[in-house]
């Protein structure tokens, strides 16, 4: 599956002077919020501020670089363990398991969505006592593990499902290394727009949010589009973390064509061009 000719990124997206040395990716994670609704699965989306040193204005899922301390040990954790997660994203144990609690983290700091339990089998319904943390997580005065041990919560690793690996094109002067995941909405749980980053944050099916992006009502990165597009043919949220997938990295490169900048994925034509 390629992308679109008609999704180009933005002018200001691409630095009118390449850097000389490529930036070094700073490995990050993004989770894909799924609910059932009466139209199929949907799934939570952002619109980020615009004037954003990364993505501004774009549409896209929560998520966020991995903090060092992610990589703590101390974490009480139930699911996959991090060695499972390594082989998945072909990386260390130890970067696997920073992912996995930024991951979790990035979803609690910017939709106020929690997956983590007073136990392995279970999952909070009301995040509201845990504002102030959340907050304290975002300044980074408090460290993830050390919000989980002091409110004696499970970080439930079993609730995330891989999905894919992207990089930012070597062109732009920020890079991720991105992993994304997929996670059902925690019941009694309220995702928000409690968050600096986003202007905006709400439901809606995927193929509902591609056509928002064809009419011009919302802006999609290609690594949000092509997730949309996958989902779209999943017909429940339960058939979405069922699927079974080959999790590969994928490096896009950008290209100058009939006056816009071109995203093309590796395989597809034009991506040796200078």
């Amino acid at each position: 599956m390629g992308l679109p000719d008609d999704l180009a990124l933005p002018e200001d997206f691409v630095p009118r002077v390449p850097p000389e040395v490529p930036a070094e990716p700073r490995d990050a994670a993004t989770v894909v919020l799924l609910r059932d609704g009466s139209a199929g699965p949907e799934v939570f989306l952002q619109r980020r501020v615009d004037g954003m040193p990364f993505a501004g204005g774009m549409t896209v899922f929560p998520g966020g670089g991995v903090d060092q301390r992610d990589a703590d040990t101390s974490v009480s954790w139930n699911g996959p363990q991090p060695s499972w997660w390594a082989e998945q994203f072909d990386c260390t144990p130890k970067l696997a398991r920073a992912l996995v609690c930024a991951a979790v983290r990035e979803t609690f700091e910017e939709s106020g969505v929690l997956l983590a339990g007073h136990s392995a089998e279970t999952v909070v319904a009301d995040t509201s006592p845990y504002a102030d943390a959340r907050q304290a997580l975002v300044s980074r005065e408090l460290s993830f593990a050390r919000f989980l041990s002091e409110a004696g919560l499970v970080l439930r690793a079993d609730l995330l499902r891989p999905w894919s690996n992207w990089v930012t094109p070597e062109v732009e002067t920020r890079r991720y290394d991105t992993r994304f995941f997929l996670a059902a909405m925690p019941r009694g749980q309220r995702a928000d727009a409690v968050t600096t980053e986003a202007a905006d944050a709400y439901w809606r099916t995927p193929q509902g949010a591609l056509e928002d992006w064809k009419g011009g009502h919302c802006g999609l990165l290609p690594p949000t589009w092509m997730t949309l597009t996958e989902l779209a043919t999943c017909g429940s949220v339960a058939n979405a973390l069922e699927t079974d997938r080959a999790v590969g990295k994928v490096v896009p490169r950008v290209v100058r064509r009939e006056g816009r900048w071109r995203v093309v994925l590796p395989g597809e034509p034009g991506y040796d061009e200078t």
